[in-house]
């Protein structure tokens, strides 16, 4: 049901689609989005947040808007596309299906992050943003660990010249472009370094969401359901 990043040492993790009440096509653990029941997202999450010790007013969750707006998260939803929190008892969640879900530790000051990164987000450089955001709030970059959950691959993200284009226009190297291709673990990764985050504490999963154990906005042609990455300090 959860995934978990070895650098991470807080109350985390990375959903599957497994676990859960929904039909298809959301089967079964869908924990976000306008398609499904109602019902079925809110008993899926308790299911899902039982397995973390977490209860459902403990969350903040976002309305994300595929940019880089970072909020410093009470309990609730929010707009914007990344939350940051240094209180203890708030999850933060962000929701996905193909694009990447960003999680951000740092175990010294206890300042956690979490950031949706769709392409949008990330030549818009929304882990470099969650970082400063969480510096704001005593984070020190030396110490933040940097989790990246499942996404699509670079294999199946084929994209247009005018988006290969965004790209280098923003000064990303050429190992994230590839042809046709958006490496976005390699775009995330570059974006989190240029802040100052130590390239040991960077982690990526590297599992691709066409996989059956995900959801996939790409590989379902738009009727899917949604994963979480969550993040909570202790």
């Amino acid at each position: 049901m959860w995934l978990k990043a070895p650098n991470i040492n807080t109350t985390h993790g990375f959903s599957t689609r497994k676990g859960g009440i929904s039909p298809t096509p959301y089967n079964s653990l869908n924990l976000a989005g306008q398609d499904d029941l109602p019902e079925n997202i809110h008993q899926n999450r308790v299911i899902a947040l039982k397995e973390l010790g977490i209860t459902l007013n403990q969350i903040a969750h976002l309305k994300q808007i595929h940019g880089c707006d970072v909020i410093e998260a009470s309990t609730g939803t929010f707009t914007g596309d990344a939350l940051v929190s240094n209180e203890k008892g708030i999850a933060l969640a962000v929701a996905a299906a193909d694009c990447y879900p960003l999680l951000f530790h740092d175990p010294v000051n206890n300042v956690i992050g979490a950031a949706h990164a769709g392409w949008r987000g990330t030549v818009a450089r929304i882990a470099g943003e969650t970082i400063k955001k969480m510096i704001t709030l005593g984070a020190e970059t030396k110490h933040i660990r940097m989790a990246i959950g499942p996404g699509i691959s670079a294999e199946k993200f084929e994209v247009g010249e005018e988006v290969q284009q965004i790209f280098l226009e923003a000064k990303f190297p050429s190992r994230c472009i590839q042809k046709k291709n958006i490496n976005l673990i390699e775009a995330n990764i570059f974006a989190a370094m240029e802040m100052g985050i130590l390239s040991e504490n960077i982690w990526a999963m590297k599992r691709c969401t066409f996989e059956e154990d995900f959801f996939s906005y790409r590989r379902d042609q738009g009727k899917t359901g949604r994963l979480w990455g969550l993040i909570m300090l202790k």
